[in-house]
């Protein structure tokens, strides 16, 4: 990445860490984080070696959401037709570098600390797992900005948490604690601090990783699709996604790790 880049990459075995890296700005979505985000998960989607994604954050916090600065240019008192036309372009892109997160066919683990709000919201909406530290705050936060949230936690954090808990809190805009989280099903585990955070989220990405990539990555898929197309068309995606790799090589892996009482190994073969 470059010196300028909103973003750190960092490998570790089969687990790729991405670090959010303008904590001065506390961590705010731009322009060019969001077409960072669409030339990177691709590029993960595309590496063998990489098998899960964590994101986590520089500084004192995760993101404080759209880099209202930045964004000032679509707030002009007259705004012509062009205009308009350009900032609903604008919307678009950076949608699509939230749904790269999703679309990435592995599995993406956000580690939170502090403050994630608005667009972060969205961002974490998008990814597989979550957990936060005990001083997470989050916050749907566009309606007490007079905005619509446009990036995606409309349309995913329903199915994460359930349309009550949702609607309370995309219609107030109001701060919810990483214990809230815990209790409604956003995040899956809470952590005392940023340190016992990481680790947990490296074990978590770890374990992950040692299952088969081929059978973890057609799991997402198909949790996808099921959750689009509904129950009946979700079945029968999966029954065409396990014909088309049974019988595999990570099969076979499992089930002589199995009789040899030792832990697989698998090549996504």
């Amino acid at each position: 990445m470059s010196d300028n880049s909103p973003f750190k990459v960092e490998k570790e075995g089969f687990i790729t860490w991405l670090t959010f890296n303008r904590p001065e700005k506390r961590n705010t979505m731009g322009f060019d984080f969001f077409s960072g985000l669409r030339e990177l998960f691709p590029r993960f989607d595309n590496d063998p070696e990489v098998r899960v994604i964590v994101i986590k954050a520089e500084g004192k916090t995760f993101s404080a959401g759209l880099d209202l600065v930045e964004a000032a240019s679509w707030f002009a008192e007259s705004p012509t037709a062009d205009v308009r036309e350009n900032n609903r372009r604008k919307i678009i892109e950076a949608q699509e570098g939230m749904n790269a997160i999703e679309k990435c066919r592995k599995p993406v683990i956000a580690a939170v600390h502090s403050h994630c709000v608005g667009a972060g919201v969205d961002l974490v909406s998008a990814c597989d797992i979550r957990m936060a530290s005990k001083d997470a705050i989050f916050s749907v936060r566009e309606t007490k900005m007079a905005l619509i949230a446009d990036l995606g936690t409309l349309q995913r954090l329903p199915h994460i948490i359930g349309h009550g808990w949702f609607r309370e809190l995309a219609l107030t805009g109001r701060n919810f604690s990483a214990e809230e989280a815990l209790r409604i099903g956003f995040i899956t585990r809470f952590c005392e601090d940023k340190d016992s955070l990481y680790e947990q989220a490296k074990q978590l990405a770890a374990e992950i990783a040692a299952c088969s990539p081929l059978a973890v990555q057609g799991t997402k898929e198909v949790l996808l699709y099921s959750r689009e197309h509904g129950v009946y068309p979700g079945l029968e995606y999966a029954a065409q996604k396990n014909a088309a790799v049974l019988p595999c090589e990570d099969v076979v892996e499992a089930v002589q790790a199995f009789m040899q009482k030792r832990p697989p190994e698998f090549k996504g073969k």
